[in-house]
């Protein structure tokens, strides 16, 4: 194919550069977003008399068909053509004759590619953004249904405090949430409208280059024409922005694979996101929880690799840039996959409640509350402490729990216990006088569903 910068040289390259120069292979996803912006830039030129405006209504026609043999499948991507941008220009042009020529006035396609990026970011940002939404609302529906369920809260993995399910699981709902504010904030520093820019100095016609950006839903235009064509930082923060989220998903995701693991048993998740072993048919595996877990590693490194790549770049463009596209486009893709298959899973998590209970009974995480009977008594803290923790050690070498003790048993160790202690050290007197704001109780835990469904508005 004829290459669309020839003049300077005759414009053959080798094969070899050919292919290693060629982005057709991974920008020609963002074409929509390509036809949408060359429509909009020909409706300026001829609102502008830069070309007429019947020049411009033909384009616009052109530029619409193509778009609609593109998204009907009529019209396959050239995938010899260097660029998206050129493709879409050479077809124009194989349609419309000398007319598609005069599209490319007034801009380069360094503006032209930093637009169909934000464009595309922007959409992805939205559609990430709904995607997490949905993800919160399964959460909160799980936690709303398991506000009383109890369970061992954990500090270094250690059984420490009793807590109910659902308030943990609202820790993550309320990080998912910053996720959300995250990508709706960053979306406003996307939508700043490139072209216009040219290759980097601005362009001697007289543009109108709010109309473009207006038209294009911009809420703004990029100041500085170099700015615009030569950094990226607006996909570093995407990418930031999708690292932070993987990083929640992650966790949540180690936590699926102990809780559904034998040793924890508090969970089980459907057959419909597990797998079983090629060789041991006891086992049903959690692989959709480790491969979220696993593919964070890679937004990780496309997110390092985009900052190295800028790290030492000159203005304004350089093909380096030209890097930006593949790495942000694997997050993007990588994060809605794991959103789409982390809701439904957690839809069709099924909890064992009796295991989270044993498990905080066999915990001794009431051992505190034991304490605080004994000096709301009259013993002293540190005497109270001293009796509390030779009772548990009593239990642990005996195999028993504080609740199964006998008052007799008790009484052995202090004349102070009575039969009002098994009401304070009960895990669900526990959990429920923990009143503060944030805390575990049902109450607290339905201010916090409250609030997120506020802020959802579901």
């Amino acid at each position: 194919m004829a290459k669309m910068w020839t003049g300077r040289t005759d414009g053959v390259t080798d094969k070899i550069a050919d292919d290693f120069n060629s982005s057709i292979a991974f920008d020609s996803r963002m074409y929509k977003q390509d036809v949408l912006g060359s429509m909009a830039h020909a409706s300026m030129l001829g609102a502008k008399n830069i070309i007429t405006k019947e020049e411009a209504d033909i384009i616009i026609g052109g530029l619409s068909e193509i778009l609609a043999d593109l998204d009907s499948g009529k019209l396959e991507i050239d995938m010899t053509a260097e660029d998206v941008h050129m493709f879409i220009e050479q077809e124009l042009t194989k349609r419309l004759g000398d007319v598609g020529k005069k599209l490319h006035t007034a801009r380069s396609r360094n503006d032209q590619v930093a637009l169909d990026m934000r464009m595309y970011l922007r959409d992805a940002t939205d559609e990430i953004v709904n995607k997490i939404k949905k993800l919160i609302v399964e959460v909160t529906d799980k936690a709303e249904a398991n506000k009383s369920t109890i369970m061992p809260g954990y500090t270094h993995l250690q059984r420490a405090q009793p807590i109910t399910f659902g308030h943990h699981l609202m820790a993550y709902a309320m990080m998912l949430l910053r996720d959300v504010d995250r990508f709706i904030d960053l979306r406003k520093r996307i939508n700043v409208c490139p072209i216009g820019s040219c290759a980097l100095a601005g362009t001697t016609y007289d543009t109108d280059r709010r109309m473009e950006a207006a038209a294009l839903g911009f809420e703004d235009i990029a100041l500085n024409s170099i700015d615009g064509v030569s950094d990226r930082d607006f996909c570093v923060e995407f990418l930031s922005a999708c690292s932070l989220l993987m990083m929640h998903l992650s966790r949540f995701s180690e936590e699926i694979i102990l809780w559904t693991s034998w040793e924890f048993k508090f969970v089980e998740l459907s057959d419909a996101f597990t797998t079983g072993s090629s060789i041991m048919p006891q086992k049903k595996n959690s692989d959709m929880a480790e491969l979220v877990r696993g593919k964070t590693g890679r937004v990780y490194g496309d997110l390092m690799a985009l900052l190295t790549t800028l790290k030492g770049l000159p203005l304004a463009y350089n093909k380096d840039m030209q890097e930006d596209k593949e790495g942000t486009f694997d997050a993007v893709d990588t994060v809605k996959m794991c959103l789409d298959v982390f809701a439904p899973m957690i839809n069709g998590m099924k909890v064992i409640k009796e295991n989270m209970h044993l498990a905080a009974q066999k915990g001794f995480i009431n051992a505190t509350d034991l304490a605080d009977y004994l000096v709301k008594k009259g013993l002293p803290f540190r005497s109270a402490y001293k009796i509390s923790g030779t009772i548990v050690g009593d239990c642990i070498a005996s195999g028993k729990v504080l609740e199964s003790l006998t008052l007799e048993e008790y009484k052995k160790y202090s004349e102070l216990f009575d039969n009002d202690l098994y009401e304070a050290i009960s895990l669900e007197t526990c959990v429920n006088k923990r009143i503060s704001e944030g805390g575990t109780s049902p109450k607290s835990v339905e201010k916090q569903i409250e609030f997120v469904r506020g802020k959802l508005n579901v």
